[in-house]
């Protein structure tokens, strides 16, 4: 399932090479010319992400690597590009999938096949690689995937006699019998700074937003699962079942103050949890996704990839950091055993590791790894993403703030969306037909 998946987006990718011009040829040569010694700046927003430099800094003694974290929103995207351009780009940076074709037509980052290429053939699975290698280049290396889950306060379900919702009806009622045991209290968030989770649970619904062929894009952010999936979460909102909040600090302050006790995130989610609202172990479980019919069914909420800007002043010693993240055990431990990440490992060789290394006390020893191979192996397919990603989550951003005040529907914010996202790929050189 995950190969047809990927799939879309390697025909993608394909077609944009027709549409896009900006890559231009093969490049030159990207081979680095230095030693495998020296200092690599390293940009990061993923948890974990300081323990992994400081762990590698003490196996590679001639290699320095200077952490600094970074944004985890679309500000980041704009201040790497910023970087790029100024001559001022760190040696490696996280860019997650969706972003990825964005950077490498732009010639943001460097073409990767001659050094990094036959590690990623070698260690990720065709349709992982999918992801990364665009055009017949690769571009990045994969870190790890993002299968949604459902979090959930289990004392909070069990003192209420609450059921955990299988389905997206059973998932209304469950926020229904929250609000009511606790005026308070939540059971979901919509998030208004990040349009991740929208996309995730429109994908998980059947939907398409971007379709490439041989000389144009279709494009389609409010088809019919999109529209059905945004106008349950609108009403959510408007009714005030589900908070409307950013992705940041309320969110986690919510969850500190007992406010949000159910919440849709994906793998990731666990650990980043358990890291910033540790008094609480023992109070939360997870469970799978709900769906529409009950059936399984899942998308992608996140996922990344390290990539090598353009401007690198140590391409070479980039690369073996890149490389011992993405696939060495070791990397693969100093990621999850901080108990900040609890990543769903890309390269399928390293998920024991992970799952070794990722104490499960703060959810009761649930087998957190086997939830997300589920709900991974129940992505839908057909999903592809789009040439100009930046813009089109900055269109749904500037609009998602208004959907629980009832000024503008969701579903319309996506109709909107979709109408500054066609606009810019035209703007681009790029043709649209309707679909």
């Amino acid at each position: 399932m995950l190969r047809r998946t990927t799939a879309a987006l390697a025909g993608s990718v394909a077609a944009l090479s027709l549409l896009v011009t900006a890559c231009g040829g093969a490049g030159p040569d990207t081979t680095p010319s230095k030693a495998t010694t020296g200092k690599v700046t390293f940009w990061s927003f993923l948890k974990g992400s300081d323990h992994v430099a400081e762990a590698f800094n003490r196996s590679h003694p001639d290699i320095q690597v200077t952490f600094e974290n970074v944004p985890s929103n679309q500000e980041y995207y704009s201040k790497l590009t910023n970087a790029v351009k100024a001559g001022t780009a760190p040696d490696v940076a996280v860019v997650e999938y969706p972003h990825l074709p964005e950077f490498a037509t732009q010639g943001k980052i460097e073409d990767l096949s001659g050094t990094l290429g036959p590690v990623v053939k070698e260690r990720f699975p065709e349709a992982v690689r999918q992801l990364v290698d665009l055009g017949g280049r690769t571009w990045g290396v994969p870190r790890d995937v993002a299968p949604l889950l459902l979090m959930y306060r289990k004392d909070f379900f069990t003192r209420h006699k609450i059921a955990v919702p299988t389905t997206w009806d059973a998932y209304r009622t469950m926020t229904e019998q929250v609000r009511k045991a606790d005026p308070d209290a939540r059971g979901g968030v919509l998030f208004t700074d990040n349009p991740g989770l929208l996309t995730a649970l429109s994908w998980q619904a059947g939907a398409k937003w971007f379709d490439a062929g041989q000389d144009s894009w279709q494009v389609t952010l409010d088809d019919g699962p999109s529209k059905r999936t945004a106008a349950y979460w609108g009403d959510l909102a408007r009714e005030d079942l589900v908070r409307s909040l950013s992705a940041a600090d309320p969110f986690w302050t919510s969850v500190q103050k007992n406010r949000t006790v159910a919440y849709v995130c994906a793998s990731w989610c666990a650990g980043a949890h358990q890291a910033t609202v540790p008094d609480q172990k023992g109070k939360w479980a997870v469970a799978p996704v709900p769906t529409w019919d009950g059936k399984p069914a899942s998308g992608m909420y996140g996922g990344s990839s390290f990539v090598i800007p353009k401007g690198s002043g140590n391409s070479r010693a980039a690369a073996e950091f890149i490389k011992w993240i993405t696939t060495d055990p070791e990397g693969m431990k100093a990621w999850v055993s901080s108990g900040t990440s609890s990543m769903f490992p890309a390269d399928p060789a390293l998920v024991p590791v992970t799952k070794a290394a990722f104490g499960t006390e703060y959810y009761g020893g649930q087998d957190l790894y086997a939830l997300g191979k589920a709900s991974y192996d129940a992505v839908r397919p057909g999903w592809a993403w789009g040439p100009v990603m930046g813009a089109t989550n900055t269109a749904l951003v500037d609009r998602l703030p208004k959907v629980a005040g009832g000024t503008v529907s969701l579903p319309d914010v996506l109709t909107l969306a979709e109408r500054t996202t066609v606009a810019q790929m035209k703007q681009r050189g790029m043709r649209v037909t309707a679909p």
